[in-house]
């Protein structure tokens, strides 16, 4: 009888422990887009959320997200991460993020969309480079995101 327990017991602890709701590094060379796919290898334009089960998705631009975003439901998830441009291999809160779409600025997928740290890092990148800036909510807006 104590073996049932102990096996119960074990069960329920492995259970809480593996739906942590927290990022996970993402494995540049070896993760795969979990929108298109392709390898993850670009440092300054991936991106990732953790859904409030804990699940994780991993992508290789931030584009590809934003389009997996449009068949979510917002309020599943818990984290949404984006690669800073100007800090390669350092992710940040997508909603608190400038974005640039800039023909000068190549991504993955195409989109000439980059992420960064700061509103005024992206400001110089724009006057540096060419294009748009975009806040969160209006980078959803662009890619019809609700």
């Amino acid at each position: 009888m104590k073996k049932v327990y102990k096996t119960a017991f074990g069960a329920i602890l492995l259970l809480f422990f593996s739906c942590k709701v927290e990022p996970e590094m993402i494995q540049y060379g070896s993760d795969a887009c979990s929108f298109c796919k392709m390898t993850i290898v670009d440092q300054q334009h991936s991106a990732q959320y953790v859904t409030q089960k804990g699940k994780q998705f991993k992508f290789d631009a931030i584009e590809c997200m934003v389009n997996d975003l449009s068949e979510k439901e917002m309020g599943s998830l818990a984290i949404l991460l984006v690669a800073a441009y100007d800090r390669p291999g350092e992710m940040v809160q997508a909603p608190k993020a400038t974005y640039l779409i800039s023909e000068e600025i190549k991504s993955p997928m195409g989109a000439n969309l980059s992420a960064f740290s700061a509103g005024q890092t992206a400001k110089e990148a724009k006057d540096k480079n060419g294009g748009k800036i975009y806040n969160w909510p209006e980078l959803l807006q662009k890619f019809d995101v609700e």
